[in-house]
This record gives structure tokens, C-alpha cells and sequence, in this order.
């Protein structure tokens, strides 16, 4: 009789399984009517920044917290494409492994460095993603030094890191009190980070500046590593029908357990993913 009793509950169940499984084998969507965030935090060829394992956590947390986003989180490049993804080795060459390529997703959060891997059908679906595509793509503290040979990539994103700042206090400046969530931070305020320099190649004209570097508090050192002391480290700006969200500090971990820091990359990433509506002001927007 138990037996009997088990098979019944088995063949009741069955047909409640069945839609999953085929959902599943037809690639259906686990999150549907959510924005989907791609995180690829692909260091193989660069430095390993210690921070990069916690903010992949902060990036996935901040999504369900806000309810804004679905994340994703990849240690490789391999989802960045736009043809068919399928498996490999004797078990699943040639067939469908359930990986979505970039046509799934909203937005692509990098967390790379180094030179990487993307061959050139990958770069192309990158920039089209963001260009003509009208996707969003959001840089954490390392990913200015990724793919630093690609010079597309350095015009999507603004600039390449040239170098850092030692670990310690700086003194900041809220540029921007219109940008969701700037005002989590006063208007002007310590961080202790190792914040970025930019290439020459960045001009403050080419994007809207949410939080740059006080120039009262640096060092004629620091000063020197820019002539024109345009020193930002968080800005947005437009690529073709794209949205970039640059977020050059959180080079420790515990910026980004900082509620000022969280509460600024939740509305970055909810203006890039189209979630908020923000029109972006600063002098060569119309140009990209």
C-alpha cells in the first residue's frame, strides 16, 4: 500500500514538473518582467583587486534589496556575444547549455582588468549592445583598467585609468545634486580609498561629474598628475542610445559596505538599466 500510495503522489506531481523542465530546455525566463544585469568580473589576464569578490556580492544583494534588478554573476567573458552560446566536450558539444547571451540582458556591470580575452565578434556586440542597442553598461573601481588596448572601449566608457592614489582620506566634492542618489553623500565629505587618475583622454565636459576629488585637499604630488585638475570619480554619460555609469572608487571592500556608497550604486545602476528617468546635463552630451 505505501508503495502504491508513493507512485500515485509521484504521477500527481509529474505534470506540475513537466512546464518547469520544458521551461528550462527552452531557455525560458526564471525572472520575467525584471531588468537583467550581467556582472563579469573576468581578471584572468590583470590584477586581481581584492574587493572584487565582496562587490559582486554587494551588486547582487543591492538588486534583490531594491527589487530593481536580476543579477548574474560571471567570473568570465564567454556571455558577452550575440550569437548562440553552446557546450562543449563529449557530453554537450553542439547543444543548448541554458547560456543567455547579451540579447537577455539590460545591462553589463565590469568588474574586469587586464587585456582579456574578447575576440572581435565580442567587442563588436559589446559596443552595438550599448551603442545602437540603448543597453546600459556600469564600471566598478577596476574595470577602467580592463581591455586598456581596445579604444572603443576607452571612448564607451570615458577614460582609461593612468593610476591610482595610495590607499587613505581624501577630501570629495558632490558635483552633481540632481543624479539619483548623489545626495547620499553631503556635498563635501572624506573617503578613505584609493581613488583613480584619469588619462588626458578625460574631459569633465564629456560627462555629467557626481563625485570628484577636492583639489583644496591634495598635494602638489597629486595635483601634478593632472594639469588641468579635473579630477572625478563618478560620472554618467550617454554612448549613441546607451547609458554609462562610471564608479572609479570602491578599491576596498569596505566602501562598498558604506549605506552612502550602496544607496549611489543602486540609483547608478536603476538610471543605467532605464529603471529611473534621468536626463543627463553636461556641455558634449550630443555629440555621442
Amino acid at each position: 500500500m505505501k508503495l502504491m500510495h508513493m507512485l500515485a503522489m509521484g504521477l500527481a506531481i509529474t505534470p506540475l514538473l513537466i512546464p518547469i523542465a520544458q521551461a528550462q530546455n527552452q531557455g525560458g525566463d526564471p525572472w520575467p518582467d525584471m531588468k537583467k544585469l550581467l556582472v563579469i568580473a573576468d581578471v584572468q589576464t590583470g590584477f586581481h583587486h581584492d574587493s572584487i569578490n565582496h562587490a559582486m556580492g554587494v551588486i547582487e544583494q543591492l538588486g534583490r534589496e531594491s527589487g530593481a534588478w536580476v543579477t548574474i554573476l560571471r567570473t568570465d567573458s564567454q556571455l558577452i556575444t550575440k550569437e548562440e552560446i553552446l557546450g562543449q566536450g563529449s557530453r554537450y558539444s553542439g547543444r543548448r547549455v541554458n547560456a543567455r547571451n547579451l540579447n537577455y540582458f539590460d545591462g553589463v556591470f565590469v568588474l574586469a582588468s587586464g587585456e582579456g580575452t574578447l575576440n572581435e565578434e565580442q567587442k563588436s556586440a559589446l559596443l552595438s549592445f550599448v551603442h545602437d542597442d540603448g543597453k546600459a553598461i556600469i564600471l566598478g573601481h577596476a574595470a577602467s583598467v580592463a581591455w586598456y588596448d581596445w579604444q572603443d572601449y576607452l571612448d564607451m566608457i570615458g577614460s582609461f585609468m593612468a593610476s591610482e592614489y595610495r590607499t587613505g582620506e581624501f577630501q570629495f566634492i558632490r558635483e552633481s545634486s540632481t543624479f539619483p542618489g548623489a545626495n547620499a553623500f553631503a556635498e563635501h565629505f572624506v573617503l578613505n580609498d584609493q581613488p583613480a587618475v584619469w588619462l588626458d583622454h578625460f574631459s569633465s565636459d564629456d560627462a555629467e561629474v557626481i563625485l570628484r576629488m577636492d583639489p583644496a585637499g591634495m598635494t602638489e604630488e597629486q595635483l601634478a598628475t593632472r594639469a588641468d585638475h579635473d579630477f572625478p570619480e563618478v560620472f554618467a554619460k550617454y554612448y549613441g542610445k546607451g547609458r554609462v555609469f562610471n564608479n572609479a572608487i570602491g578599491h576596498r571592500e569596505e566602501v562598498w559596505d558604506d549605506p552612502r556608497f550602496r544607496e549611489l550604486m543602486t540609483e547608478g545602476i536603476k538610471w543605467a538599466l532605464g529603471v529611473t528617468q534621468y536626463d543627463l546635463t553636461y556641455p558634449n552630451k550630443h555629440e555621442q
